[in-house]
């Protein structure tokens, strides 16, 4: 069966590594810090997968700007250092994008994170080798914007229909439609299916052994 896509590109957070509630404490964490409301659980959970700016602005949209740096000290310490909650690979991950190595597939990931932050996730849990190219949000504009996509198909020379974009967020999904490139939507992460289906996805998965399955069968 020949292939549907030449290139797949992930979100990180929520998609490849489950960190949402490492995110979601710290965002809480960096917010004690500097005195400012508590956010809930699902207010954190909605922001995942926007640059850290943009959450800012979405969770604490009367901040002082003056605040903001300190706020992103925090919250760079407590998801980087002080947070006890895990920060791991899905299971199966690795043996996803081993399959899709083989298969010779162009591969990237498109995220939220910064540079810094998704640096040294690709080198602690062993996944650099895998993606021919990458963007993070403090390298060009934040989901949904497309331009990440964009920057990514350039790179790669790839068109927008051979493109799948792998997500756990409505910005995920919202980036792909506005870049022209199909969307995969994974329920495990930080938005609920409901949310995600409202997106026209290829599909939703609910784990990542439905996720290898359907990129075996259909990508």
């Amino acid at each position: 069966m020949s292939a549907k896509f030449d290139l797949i590109v992930f979100d990180w957070d929520g998609t490849l590594m489950d960190s949402a509630a490492r995110i979601v404490a710290s965002l809480q964490a960096a917010g004690r810090d500097v005195g400012l409301p508590r956010r809930s659980d699902a207010e954190c959970r909605n922001i995942i997968g926007l640059g850290l700016q943009e959450a800012i602005n979405t969770l604490h949209p009367t901040m002082e700007p003056h605040h903001a740096p300190h706020f992103v000290e925090r919250y760079r310490h407590h998801f980087l250092v002080a947070c006890p909650l895990p920060e791991v690979l899905f299971d199966g991950v690795h043996e996803i994008l081993q399959a899709l190595e083989r298969r010779r597939l162009w591969l990237g990931v498109a995220t939220g994170k910064s540079r810094q932050g998704l640096d040294r996730a690709l080198d602690h849990t062993g996944c650099k080798r895998y993606f021919h190219a990458t963007r993070c949000a403090d390298e060009t504009c934040s989901k949904p914007d497309p331009m990440m996509l964009r920057e990514i198909m350039a790179d790669l020379d790839v068109a927008p229909e051979r493109t799948l974009m792998v997500g756990d967020t409505e910005y995920d999904l919202e980036m792909a439609r506005r870049a022209g490139a199909e969307a995969l939507a994974v329920t495990y992460g930080a938005h609920e299916p409901q949310r995600l289906e409202s997106f026209a996805p290829l599909a939703c998965v609910d784990s990542a052994t439905a996720l290898a399955t359907w990129l075996a069968d259909n990508a």
